[in-house]
């Protein structure tokens, strides 16, 4: 067992192509296609392997589709830990419009986990030997699968004496933290559901994070703002850094670049400075990309030079 294990209870094949323009009724006949893994988890273990490091995704497969998404990753070098359903693995859509250069997301809905087989998610997890240093537990979870299932998670992180890394969204969310986490990665829309308020700058979502940090649910919040920056937010001290200045060319994946940045900084025992600027070097590079290729090294290293972080006490 690797040090890092991540957990996507709703995986997916994300299919990307390019039109010349989207428009109605018409045959819009794609220039050239492109498969890759997806969901939050299975994208963090991607980002971490990329990185020289080395990650299992815990994962459900069902029927073809889900036998496709194991090769993928094989191909890209990622460990499986899988267990069958009943359904069909999801497939997602992303299209670019070559004449506007805009992309355009179809997320389909996962196939629903029947109770049994969610629990034999978190029994596969229980059961690890030697458990992983590090846990995270990122995506949507599908129908059938209780708000409180990474909740369950973070127990059996806890009892394990490992860190548990959470990236997700509404009640999952809001459950989760509440059972206490070491590290949440919300964005703007997220610290809103977890503080119940609206913030109208960076120095008040970071408040909002300190408050969070302070109540003793998470150790640490990674925020990501946007158009504001980013902000690394633990006991003693924040971090900021502004956002880079790239002209985007894809929308998917930056989120979990930036945690499965992070996430390998940590298990590698850099700085905390080290590893946000990596994170936010990382969410830039993935926007660098079309479709869903995510973040590239190569990208990464060079945008890490023009991060300009600061320090607050």
């Amino acid at each position: 067992m690797t040090e890092i294990l991540t957990i996507t209870p709703n995986p997916a094949v994300d299919v990307s192509t390019s039109v010349d323009r989207i428009v109605p009724v018409a045959k819009l006949r794609g220039v050239g296609q492109r498969r890759d893994p997806g969901g939050g988890g299975i994208n963090v273990a991607r980002v971490v392997k990329r990185l020289g490091g080395n990650a299992t995704a815990l994962y459900p497969v069902g029927g073809l589709t889900g036998d496709l998404l194991r090769q993928l990753l094989d191909r890209e070098g990622v460990e499986s830990l899988t267990f069958p359903i009943a359904g069909e693995t999801r497939q997602d859509f992303f299209v670019r419009e070559i004449s506007t250069g805009q992309p355009y997301r179809f997320i389909l809905p996962g196939p629903p986990l029947a109770e049994n087989e969610w629990q034999k998610c978190l029994a596969m997890l229980s059961a690890l030997q030697p458990f992983p240093s590090f846990v995270v537990a990122s995506g949507s979870l599908p129908a059938g699968v209780p708000d409180d299932f990474y909740a369950g998670v973070a127990r059996i992180v806890k009892q394990r004496g490992a860190k548990m890394i959470l990236d997700t969204s509404g009640q999952a969310l809001v459950a989760a933290v509440a059972e206490g986490v070491e590290l949440v990665k919300p964005n703007l829309r997220e610290m809103r559901e977890l503080v119940g308020r609206e913030s109208s700058d960076a120095a008040e979502w970071e408040a909002a994070a300190r408050t969070l940090v302070r109540s003793g649910k998470a150790a640490a919040v990674a925020l990501t703002m946007g158009h504001l920056g980013a902000a690394l937010v633990t006991s003693d001290r924040v971090l900021r850094a502004k956002p880079l200045a790239i002209a985007p060319v894809g929308a998917v994946g930056a989120g979990d670049s930036f945690l499965g940045a992070l996430v390998y900084g940590l298990a590698s025992g850099a700085s905390l400075e080290h590893c946000f600027r990596q994170a936010v070097a990382a969410g830039a590079a993935a926007l660098l990309n079309p479709g869903t290729e995510l973040c590239r090294p190569d990208d990464i290293k060079r945008l890490a030079e023009q991060v300009v972080l600061s320090t607050a006490i």
